[in-house]
């Protein structure tokens, strides 16, 4: 399978595991790498000596390519970077900032950059600052979403038609269907989080896969806004914020509910009424926990078949 993504990255199909906090580590990365994708780490929950052996384990793990992912915001990014030069990743994707601040620095380490938005407007500014690809991220997402809402359906075609470098479509991607889906509305290939969440690999509590694969229509709710957008499974720390939010709390009150450590407390702990669960809608479609290079397989076994079955179809205009 060949294009613009699988060229970029020197991989074989292009499926990227996104960089999922506390659910990410070099064991999943290293295993969708393997299996023919492009794994990522997760980098936004793991202090700078647990990067540097993180990459090290990985880069054992695996030949292959595999990317670090850096949320912008994180207080020590300046530790990661050189973490990453030191080991020299060849991809990082940033996120959750302002791409101009490391995208020249890296590109002149020789680094893929790569940058996560939610937006027309924002992936515009990520092709002027050179990144060398977009991931657009819809609304279904897990995780910190885009304060928009605008639904992954709507927010590729959008972006191709504004971009003239490589797209990678994230939100609601779990199956080869969907995977097809992006691809048709321009995409040149997709991010998958959710789905790998609920792996043999994924550093996430047992107790929070399973949660995850039982999860029905509804489960999930994009919330606090105010702060900064989150799509979570609905617990007993999401109903104190409905509660908050029913009392008109302003954003210090919802800053001190939330607090410090509730993603790690949910998703990494396996606390599942005080944590915070961060999953995407997908998660619905999700019912089984499976070694990432089958969850690999099982997807572009059925993109293909889609793939095929599509081609089969024949339309009379009249």
């Amino acid at each position: 399978m060949k294009n613009r993504v699988v060229e970029l990255f020197n991989i074989r199909f292009p499926l990227i595991q996104a960089g999922m906090i506390w659910c990410s580590g070099w064991k999943l990365a290293s295993s969708v790498s393997n299996a023919g994708g492009l794994g990522i780490i997760g980098s936004g929950s793991m202090y700078p000596d647990v990067l540097d052996k993180q990459i090290i384990k990985c880069k054992k793990a695996t030949p292959k390519p595999f990317a670090v992912n850096i949320p912008m915001l994180y207080p020590d990014i300046e530790k990661h970077i050189e973490t990453i030069i030191k080991h020299k990743v060849p991809v990082v994707f940033t996120s959750a900032g302002n791409p101009k601040t490391w995208t020249d620095f890296l590109k002149r380490e020789g680094i893929i950059v790569v940058h996560v938005v939610s937006s027309v407007k924002f992936a515009l500014k990520a092709q002027e600052a050179g990144v060398d690809a977009i991931v657009a991220e819809g609304f279904e997402a897990g995780g910190h979403n885009g304060r928009d809402e605008t639904t992954t359906m709507c927010l590729i075609p959008r972006v191709a038609k504004e971009i003239n470098i490589p797209l990678i479509a994230a939100g609601g991607i779990g199956t080869g269907r969907a995977m097809l889906a992006a691809m048709n509305l321009g995409a040149d290939g997709v991010q998958i989080g959710s789905r790998f969440v609920a792996s043999h690999e994924s550093s996430a509590h047992e107790s929070f896969k399973q949660l995850v694969i039982g999860a029905n229509e509804g489960d999930t709710l994009l919330t606090l806004k105010e702060l900064t957008p989150v799509r979570m499974l609905k617990n007993e720390f999401f109903r104190s914020i409905e509660r908050a939010y029913e009392k008109n709390a302003s954003s210090e009150e919802l800053k001190q509910i939330l607090g410090r450590g509730r993603a790690k407390k949910g998703m990494f702990e396996g606390d599942l009424e005080q944590g915070e669960l961060e999953i995407g809608q997908v998660a619905s479609l999700i019912n089984e926990i499976k070694p990432a290079a089958e969850i690999v397989s099982e997807i572009l076994k059925e993109y293909e078949l889609a793939r095929a079955e599509q081609a089969s179809v024949k339309f009379t205009f009249s």
